[in-house]
């Protein structure tokens, strides 16, 4: 089992605000899990008594509308924090989250999160920076999906991919999402994310090699994703 104290990617969340004694103590009561690829993590409704760190992997955290369609609200990977919201709300956990690829995630007891609140200033900043920060994006998310055309839609997504998750060895975004999760993530049906992307890949926006996909012309995605 990992000790906190030495993990590098605690410098990309709140914990890196934890003194060494406080790290120590997490570190005694923490839990190291895998969740496999296609497995849920968090589950929309259920009761949560703890915080979860992601030491690596990637996934997404998604929402079932009436009719039971999946919508991808958000993307994650390592480095990201979750259900301190649900924590600090003492609600049920609000979204599904699902691993894109094999995840190793740390799962950290409720009381230590609270007591740390409670002693350590800066790790309750941070937390507040973070939920909102997240309530920006949500706003962001929000007003895009109401006034952007599906097309600028999935400009924009494509280039918050890239952002998010870099560009492997073939310069292509470095996760692999189905057309379907695609599809859920600009609120589309899958046919017109296919037909959309094949037109990107004609114009010489994009390339797509496989499921993968790499973005060719930065400059005109963005330009689509402003809506010229």
């Amino acid at each position: 089992m990992s000790n906190c104290r030495q993990c590098i990617i605690k410098r990309f969340n709140a914990l890196k605000t934890l003194t060494n004694d406080e790290l120590e103590n997490i570190s005694d009561h923490k839990t190291t899990l895998i969740i496999k690829k296609g497995e849920n993590l968090m589950t929309e409704g259920n009761a949560i008594n703890g915080m979860y760190c992601i030491r690596d992997g990637k996934g997404k955290l998604t929402k079932l509308n009436t009719n039971g369609k999946e919508q991808i609200i958000k993307f994650i990977k390592g480095g990201d924090i979750l259900g301190h919201r649900s924590i600090l709300s003492e609600e049920l956990v609000g979204l599904n989250a699902i691993a894109l690829e094999d995840m190793h995630v740390c799962f950290i007891p409720k009381g230590d999160i609270l007591d740390t609140i409670k002693e350590n200033t800066q790790f309750s900043l941070k937390l507040m920076k973070n939920i909102s920060h997240q309530l920006n994006e949500a706003n962001t998310s929000i007003s895009q999906m109401a006034q952007k055309p599906v097309k600028d839609r999935l400009a924009e997504t494509l280039l918050h991919l890239e952002e998010i998750f870099g560009v492997d060895n073939e310069a292509c975004i470095d996760v692999i999402l189905t057309r379907e999760e695609i599809a859920n993530t600009i609120g589309t049906a899958t046919e017109s994310a296919i037909r959309l992307l094949s037109n990107l890949k004609k114009d010489g926006v994009i390339d797509l090699i496989g499921k993968k996909i790499k973005i060719s012309n930065k400059n005109a995605l963005k330009n689509i994703s402003e809506g010229y």
